[in-house]
């Protein structure tokens, strides 16, 4: 019988999401890529309860999270069963759909009969009655903004959903979905982009302007680059590494010579800050406040815990800005 550690609120700070009176641990644990039947399970386990007891208290997936498709959710469901079921009120659980989960017209997108129905097989896979968070994980260029919006808005009212948000829209995107939830009496509560020292569209495009106007939250995914952001890449690449092996969302054809001056770079940095190089990446994203949570994926309990210490410094000096923004733009 697991049992949490006393203490797993002393440190992990805490932000309000936008106007909201929920509040999202700085850092949140992202199932993505690491919790399918690929893995072990006590692996996985593992990484669970650490999280936990270091404070982090919120959980994020999607329908299409594994691999395969389900599987995520079906492994989070087990060992909420099994070890966090007395722990569900201090957990945030969220999770979205819009990618593709079954054949034919109604199986990604954003219909109302795609996201309701995603919905409902989503807590059939993690055994509940409700997630915290529902998201929109994509914007549908064929179905009126108002038709997505108005089915989040009922998965709030059906009660199968606390809050709702979207994922990867545009800043103008989202201002019309958060006046459309507005207007039916559900706030718009998060937005989760994607947004890292290398990644800068979310400033360079508006959004977080736009989600400041808004007093919506924001949640950080990739902060770390699919892992460019970390000491893994310094040398070149690993040949176990993810950019050596045949995944969709990173190759060898990122990792050049110059990408790696710029990460040995930001890698002097952090040493002279007292942190790694992905824990410095962390708190860059956390910093001044703006962002509500950075999401961090994790393969072992102990990789978890080095991106949980960024905590411990979150604060830049205007020196150390410059001469990151100098690398990057340089």
């Amino acid at each position: 019988m697991y049992t949490a550690h006393p203490d797993r609120y002393a440190d992990m700070p805490y932000r309000r999401t936008g106007r909201s009176g929920l509040k999202l641990p700085a850092l949140s644990l992202g199932l993505w890529h690491n919790f399918g039947p690929d893995r072990p399970a006590e692996t996985q386990r593992a990484i669970l309860r650490r999280a936990f007891d270091l404070g982090v208290t919120h959980f994020d997936l999607a329908n299409n999270y594994g691999p395969p498709p389900g599987a995520a959710e079906e492994a989070l469901g087990g060992f909420l069963r099994t070890d966090f079921a007395r722990y569900r009120d201090e957990l945030v659980i969220s999770t979205k759909a819009g990618y593709l989960m079954w054949p034919g017209p109604y199986g990604e997108w954003g219909s109302r009969k795609y996201l309701l129905s995603s919905l409902d097989q989503s807590l059939a896979r993690m055994g509940l009655d409700h997630v915290d968070i529902f998201y929109s994980h994509r914007p549908d260029p064929e179905t009126p903004l108002e038709e997505t919006m108005g089915a989040l808005h009922s998965a709030v009212q059906q009660g199968k959903a606390l809050y709702v948000g979207v994922s990867n829209y545009s800043a103008e995107q989202t201002r019309e979905a958060a006046r459309i939830l507005g207007e039916l009496g559900t706030p718009l509560l998060i937005h989760q982009p994607r947004y890292s020292m290398l990644d800068r569209r979310p400033e360079d495009e508006g959004l977080l302007d736009a989600l400041d106007e808004l007093q919506t939250g924001s949640i950080a995914y990739s902060p770390l680059e699919q892992g460019l952001l970390t000491a893994r890449y310094l040398d070149g690449i690993p040949e176990d590494s993810r950019a050596a092996s045949d995944s969709p969302f990173l190759n060898t054809d990122a990792v050049t010579e110059d990408l790696v001056a710029k990460l040995r770079a930001l890698n002097d940095i952090a040493g002279a800050r007292g942190q790694s190089l992905a824990q410095m990446a962390l708190a860059w994203v956390l910093r001044g406040g703006r962002v509500t949570s950075a999401l961090v994926g994790a393969s072992s309990p102990q990789q978890l815990e080095d991106s949980v210490a960024a905590i411990r410094n979150l604060d830049f000096s205007d020196d150390e800005l410059s001469r990151i923004d100098a690398v990057i733009k340089g």
